[in-house]
């Protein structure tokens, strides 16, 4: 990548250093494995003498199923593709020494598609995993791996997701493949997430940092939905918005329709025409705090500005909507008393999203703050909602007030 190495070691201290400031639920450390055996076992005596104690290996070496965040606290988990221990010697049937280039390619997988091999990561892959001396991978290593990546290359994605083993794994999708995998079987994707791990990762090409739109592999179950953490914009508006609830401790419990299963051994499909269970109603009053924490030419060099507010529900297909209140001329505190009504098929898997603007005539129209909300999270009553700027940094003085109510 485009980026400036950095020293392993340095991030395995940085990560113990910093890892339960803000919470004591676990960390899980994703590894892109490219290493030859005698580095893997590096890597573990790394791992092993700077987390010590706080490091969770599996007394069995594989799981059967995965602990809770809660018998996890304060332990550091590692989740790479296991090392093959590899038998053969240094010659092959002829006799003659296998060259590095002859042993490391793979005739037994499929080249994956154009647009996904900037995505593919080693996980997908033996090759790196290859020596051409008789050594075994690394046994310290592999028994660190508490999370064991699968592979989908070999023998299709579908296989993979209605496989069942009696190990808990998990499985690595770039965006595409997701979507890709939701399109064309997403029950299957469903059920796989009641015992495994689905991790899906922006694709490679995004290399402005921007961010896929999440709610389509969490709505499929996806544990783990990978960010651009360095940019900003609406992906991670959402994401931020999730993840403030559960106290900001970094997990958030799945929805229970995401892991129960009908009489026939039926699982939640997002596609399903449903009925609406629950109607959302909300009131957007007022909004103040603009004056105190923007200049005052911010908006506009002659006036006060004009603000309007915009109202997004994001979840299943069926729930997306969106609404806007009128434009308030000349208003530092404008007054919108407008009432909105959403009708929820799915609403423990709706966000709401809240976006403050101010209208501009010969120009894109300025941003003026935002927020999401987990509808599940939303009370009813009268609130004082905080807004956001563009990096997710909460204004100290900007809110608005507004009234939920649910029938």
């Amino acid at each position: 990548t485009l980026t400036t190495p950095v020293p392993l070691i340095k991030c395995l201290k940085s990560i113990k250093e910093h890892a339960f400031v803000k919470s004591p639920y676990p960390v899980i450390i994703t590894l892109e494995d490219h290493l030859t055996p005698d580095l893997q076992a590096k890597v573990g005596e790394m791992a092993t003498q700077i987390f010590g104690e706080m490091l969770y290996t599996p007394e069995s070496g594989l799981l059967e199923e995965f602990p809770s965040p809660e018998a996890l606290k304060h332990k550091i988990i590692l989740s790479t593709k296991p090392p093959k221990e590899y038998l053969g010697s240094n010659n092959n049937k002829d006799g003659e020494t296998s060259s590095p280039k002859e042993k490391d390619s793979s005739d037994d997988e499929p080249e994956p598609e154009a647009e996904d091999k900037s995505d593919s990561e080693d996980e997908d892959s033996d090759n790196c995993n290859k020596k051409t001396s008789g050594t075994l991978a690394a046994p310290e290593y592999k028994r660190l791996i508490a999370i064991h990546a699968g592979n989908a290359k070999k023998k299709g994605l579908r296989h993979v997701l209605r496989i069942t083993v009696d190990r808990a794994v998990r499985l690595s999708l770039s965006e595409q493949e997701l979507e890709k995998a939701a399109s064309l079987y997403s029950t299957d994707v469903v059920r796989f997430t009641q015992k495994n791990i689905l991790r899906v990762f922006p694709k490679g090409t995004r290399v402005t940092s921007s961010n896929f739109r999440p709610t389509s592999p969490w709505m499929h179950g996806a544990q783990m939905v990978a960010f651009n953490m360095q940019g900003y914009g609406k992906s991670l508006w959402m994401m931020h918005g999730v993840f403030r609830a559960n106290g900001c401790c970094g997990y958030f419990k799945k929805p229970e329709l995401l892991m129960t299963r009908g009489p026939d051994n039926e699982v939640f499909d997002p596609k399903l025409p449903l009925p609406v269970r629950q109607t959302l109603k909300v009131v957007v009053y007022m909004g103040d705090g603009w004056r105190l924490d923007f200049s005052h030419t911010h908006f506009d060099s002659y006036s006060p500005p004009d603000f309007y507010t915009k109202i997004y529900i994001l979840g299943v297909p069926a729930d997306d909507a969106k609404r806007k209140t009128r434009i308030i001329e000349d208003d530092w505190a404008p007054y919108w008393d407008q009432e909105f009504t959403f009708p929820l098929r799915v609403p423990e898997m709706a966000l709401l999203r809240i976006e403050v603007r101010e209208y501009d005539r010969s120009d894109k129209d300025d941003f003026g703050g935002q927020t999401c909300l987990p509808v599940s999270e939303l009370r009813p009553g009268i609130r004082a909602v905080p807004l956001y700027d563009k990096k997710g940094q909460k204004f100290k003085s900007v809110r608005l007030l507004m009234k939920f109510m649910f029938e």
